[in-house]
This record gives C-alpha cells, structure tokens and sequence, in this order.
C-alpha cells in the first residue's frame, strides 16, 4: 500500500518522475547509497519527529547529523524521534521506506539546506527498497516544504 500510495502521489503531481525498484534492500543510508553508485549524502533521508504537540517530518542528507539547538529554534520545541509504529500509521510508509510522497495523514514537511549541495538527491518512495532520483528543489516544492537549517556541518564535498 505504501509504494502504491508514492505512485499515486507521483501520478497525480509529477507524472515525470519514475520509482526505481531494486531487488536488494536500501533501508540504510549506506546500503541505499551502494545500490544506486552515489555517496551517503545524497541520500535524502526522511525522519519523523514530534514536536511540541505537532508531528513532522524532516528530510535531510544522509550523511547529516540533527543538531538538536539549531531544530529547536527552527521548529520552536524540543523534538523527538517518533516510534517506528507511529511513524508507518502516520505515513503508511515503513521506517527504511519513509519519505515525503504519498502520505497517509497532513504532515508539515521541512526539508534541510543541506540538501541544496546537490542537485539531485535520493529519498525512498514508500517501500525498503525504493527511491526516486529528484532535484531538491522540486522535492520541496512537491510536499510544500519548508526549508530550514538544523543539521550539523558535513565535512564532505559537495557534489
């Protein structure tokens, strides 16, 4: 239901964009980052949290680290990871497989600037062993996201 649930979403809002399934899982940044041939960072990981008395979800480079200051002056609260059962009853999507299409409730979305060192990243598409290949930009776009500043500096390069 997940996957089909991202297809449906890119369906309907960018018919361009095509699901790239694979036979391995790409649950993990870095088996996600060896299955497609690019580095941990442009893997858009999506992570659930709650903050305050609202849940969101945050995308991320897959080499980034939460900065727990710089989230909660962004989102105004302390935030803390959702539970992997709350996370797939709010997205339909399972940890491993989360991320910001085709979910199952409204959530606010944030996307992180260090995203914006690339100019195509790899977020999943609903399933552990999805991922969709997408500019930043229009990923933001997509999902209404909010671009914010809460990871800690990455010393890699930028590609």
């Amino acid at each position: 239901m997940s996957l089909e649930s991202v297809r449906a979403f890119f369906t309907a809002n960018a018919p361009d964009l095509h699901i790239i399934e694979l036979a391995t899982s790409t649950a993990t940044v870095a088996l996600a980052a060896q299955a497609h041939g690019v580095e941990p960072g442009q893997i858009a990981k999506t992570l659930a949290f709650r903050v305050g008395e609202r849940n969101v979800l945050l995308v991320a480079r897959g080499d980034a680290r939460i900065d727990n200051k710089k989230i909660k002056h962004a989102l105004g609260s302390k935030a803390k990871m959702l539970d992997a059962e709350t996370v797939v009853a709010l997205t339909s999507h399972p940890v491993g497989g989360v991320c910001p299409f085709g979910l199952a409730t409204d959530l606010a979305v944030y996307c992180d600037i260090s995203l914006q060192a690339f100019t195509e990243v790899m977020p999943a598409a609903g399933a552990t062993h999805t991922a969709v290949r997408i500019c930043p930009t229009r990923m933001a776009e997509l999902v209404n996201a909010q671009w914010v500043d809460v990871c800690q500096p990455t010393e890699t390069a930028c590609a």
